[in-house]
């Protein structure tokens, strides 16, 4: 069965792309309940509001029921039931009458995308607003506006759910995805769908795995920082590679994020996998989701970013154009496939090693021609097999086999599959 048939990773989005997630929200809940159908091993745990992290205090919970302003002859606009980004996300109460002017002022909206809606936030300062597609804002009739939002605070909990697979090693591969953002396909919910998907992959073919293996769902930021602050000792001291996974499910371009250390386990192994395809390289210079807590000073995990089209490089980011549309099964399955075949790297052996010294005699394998002439002598297969042995020392790790021969990790691991059904590896 294809993993398209497998793993109806467009289909969850869907499901799940009405839902007003936020950082302290029950939508999150439902999100996280949702995935739990998926994988019945992931555990939805929780931090409460007003907990002390590091330097930041997790927020309180913001319930929102209905938004919207009346103009003069009470037009409705900026309507939260029926797109939840058109408002400023934990918005403040609000029951007024006010000037075109005043109301201006708390109106957000993007000139150059006159039809975008975009996704804008005060999570930290008491504010309200409204996002509005730029054409609209500018035809608004001149008079008063009843501007209404009914929300409120209040103490909650702060979801996230994680995943656990015990290896018969201590040693971790890490997988990280937020699950905060309301009505944005790629941005949000794309790494969710993934993750979920490669936790399930893990199940069905590596019931007894050799590495242990961390999933983490949960809002972005304040969410990896409690996330962290609960579980960093374990974390540093087991996770031998992460990755942070996020905007994973259009068809663009492969895109990579470097850890800080830039050479990291996970940075080799992220750029093994991605061998022959079409990337664009990010320094940690650049990052912008949660591979900035994993790997910030004192907590040094080698965590790196993946994505497609990385946040911020694509017009549609953080606006209501990154819907449905902007994302596919196809751009989905092959972001897991990346992932996947990482997977299986670090389950077939992470340090291959020959079990022979000097080059071993592939005829008698049935890897080798009998007959050598300057046709068959060197062709491709054959110099891939010797290639792969001479750098199999049991110390060079196959993610760096596969960037000194510049060849796809998978195609790598393939090869190295056949050597060791043949007894020539370790």
């Amino acid at each position: 069965m294809s993993v398209r048939k497998l793993y109806p990773m467009y289909k969850w989005i869907s499901d799940l792309f009405p839902f007003h997630r936020s950082l302290v929200s029950k939508e999150n809940l439902k999100t996280l309940n949702y995935l739990k159908k998926i994988n019945h091993n992931l555990k939805i745990k929780y931090f409460n509001s007003g907990k002390k992290v590091f330097d930041w205090v997790i927020p309180d919970e913001w319930v929102i029921s209905e938004a919207y302003f009346l103009d003069k002859n009470k037009k409705k606009y900026c309507n939260f039931k029926n797109n939840n980004l058109h408002i400023l996300q934990y918005s403040a109460p609000i029951n007024k009458t006010l000037s075109k002017e005043e109301l201006l002022k708390n109106l957000y909206s993007i000139p150059e995308q006159p039809n975008a809606i975009p996704y804008v936030t005060s999570f930290y300062k008491k504010n309200w607003g409204f996002c509005i597609q730029d054409k609209i804002k500018k035809k608004l009739p001149s008079g008063k506006y009843k501007v209404l939002i009914k929300s409120n605070f209040k103490k909650g909990k702060m979801y996230f759910g994680e995943i656990f697979k015990k290896g018969k090693l201590k040693k971790e591969v890490f997988f990280s995805t937020y699950i905060c953002h309301p009505s944005m396909a790629n941005n949000e919910l794309s790494g969710p769908a993934l993750n979920i998907a490669i936790s399930k992959y893990l199940n069905k073919n590596y019931n007894k795995s050799n590495f242990s293996y961390r999933f983490a769902f949960i809002p972005e930021t304040i969410g990896s920082i409690s996330y962290i602050h609960k579980n960093k000792n374990k974390m540093k001291k087991n996770i031998i590679a992460g990755f942070n996974c996020s905007c994973v499910g259009d068809n663009g371009f492969y895109s990579h994020t470097s850890s800080r250390v830039e050479n990291s386990l996970a940075d080799r192994a992220l750029k093994a996998s991605l061998i022959g395809k079409k990337i664009k390289k990010y320094s940690f210079l650049e990052r912008g989701s949660d591979e900035r807590q994993y790997c910030s000073p004192g907590i040094d995990l080698p965590v790196c970013g993946f994505s497609r089209s990385r946040f911020g490089s694509y017009k549609e980011y953080h606006t209501s154009l990154d819907n449905l549309d902007f994302v596919s099964q196809k751009g989905l399955t092959n972001s897991y496939i990346v992932l996947k075949n990482i997977i299986d790297a670090f389950e077939f052996g992470l340090y291959p090693k020959t079990k022979y010294l000097c080059e071993p005699k592939l005829d008698k394998r049935g890897l080798y021609n009998f007959v050598s002439f300057k046709k068959n002598y060197g062709t491709k297969i054959v110099k891939d097999y010797m290639d792969i042995l001479a750098y199999s020392d049991g110390k060079i790790s196959i993610f760096d086999i596969a960037i000194k021969l510049n060849k796809n990790l998978y195609k790598v691991v393939q090869s190295l599959k056949t050597l060791k059904e043949k007894g020539l590896i370790i």
